[in-house]
């Protein structure tokens, strides 16, 4: 620890420009515009679901299965178990954001990137780009984690009882996407305002993180903080719906466990007798939701921010222009 210490602290120390390029330097100029945006909004995304759903597959498969819970399928008998997954989140969030946010902004979120298109000047033209690059990262994640985890994600389907897809259980579907509560009864709109009001949260405060004009973080905190934003929302507004908060979280995971063996639990996203055709919930709830998020920001507090800026420059009654002050000798 002494010489990592020592060599962090150096001058000079993991400075890029002190680390020969992995590609031909003449190759690398594609990669200094939307290219290597959509790169970095690739592997930020990446991370993000790979220490997510990390974090779910540990606490629905691997602790029961290595005899780290009561049983093989014991999960969920207290909300510890609940705040796992929601800090795990968090740290997935930050540690996605500093990743790829000096490249991209680190969107990592289709409806962060519809948002930031709608209200702070993000080019349209980069939109569906980022979005791509997000559900690749996304699935990419997902089957990262389903490499890791399979035998204990079999090991847990094998042992519980019910209803299952191909030897797959809806439980360890969880571990990649997002479904309703029972208390539903397969009802739409519950579960579609619980998408909206999430990601309203999500876009709000992350307007707020991001103002310079407002009590901006500071000092490269910014993904600590929107990952406390997303441990906020997972644990006062996550077991509704799973929380997904990002059409990319939830579509790339659940392509992947279409394709890997879990068939109508995935798409279109049913369980009989409980709820169907779920998997266009966490999209278009979150586009809604993030949109509706920045524009209650703009409406509350960046308007009257804005106005506070301009009153402050109006000139003195008397005066045809803002007295200014001479700066100092």
């Amino acid at each position: 620890m002494g010489t990592l210490a020592a060599s962090l602290s150096s001058k000079g120390a993991f400075m890029a420009v002190d680390t020969p390029p992995l590609v031909k330097t003449s190759r690398l100029r594609s990669r200094g515009g939307l290219l290597g945006e959509c790169m970095a909004e690739f592997l930020g995304t990446f991370v993000l679901i790979s220490f997510g759903c990390g974090v779910v597959a540990m606490a629905v498969a691997a602790l029961p299965g290595s005899g780290r819970a009561a049983t093989s399928t014991t999960i969920f008998l207290a909300a510890g178990d609940w705040l796992l997954i929601a800090w795990g989140w968090a740290f997935a969030v930050m540690f996605g954001v500093y990743v790829a946010g000096g490249i991209s902004g680190a969107h990592l979120n289709p409806a962060v990137t519809l948002a930031m298109a709608l209200r702070r000047g993000f080019s349209w033209a980069k939109v569906l780009p980022y979005w791509f690059a997000q559900f690749v990262g996304a699935l990419t994640g997902a089957a990262l984690v389903y490499l890791v985890y399979h035998d204990a994600i079999n090991a847990f389907d094998r042992t519980v009882a019910g209803p299952k897809v191909n030897g797959h259980t809806n439980t360890t579907f969880s571990i990649f996407a997002t479904f309703p509560a029972p208390y539903f009864h397969g009802g739409v709109w519950g579960p579609l305002i619980d998408q909206i009001v999430g990601t309203a949260f999500l876009l709000m405060l992350i307007a707020a993180v991001i103002d310079l004009r407002n009590q901006a973080v500071r000092a490269n905190l910014g993904p600590l903080i929107t990952g406390l934003v997303v441990a906020a929302i997972g644990m006062s507004y996550g077991a509704n719906a799973g929380y997904a908060i990002n059409p990319a979280r939830d579509f790339g995971p659940r392509l992947f466990t279409y394709a890997a063996g879990w068939g109508s639990l995935a798409f279109p996203g049913s369980v009989s007798g409980a709820f169907s055709g779920y998997w266009w919930i966490p999209i278009v709830g979150p586009l809604i939701g993030g949109a509706l998020g920045i524009l209650l920001y703009d409406l509350f507090i960046g308007d009257v921010l804005l106005a506070r800026t301009e009153l402050a420059q109006l000139p003195p009654p008397g005066r045809s222009t803002p007295s200014r002050t001479r700066p100092e000798q």
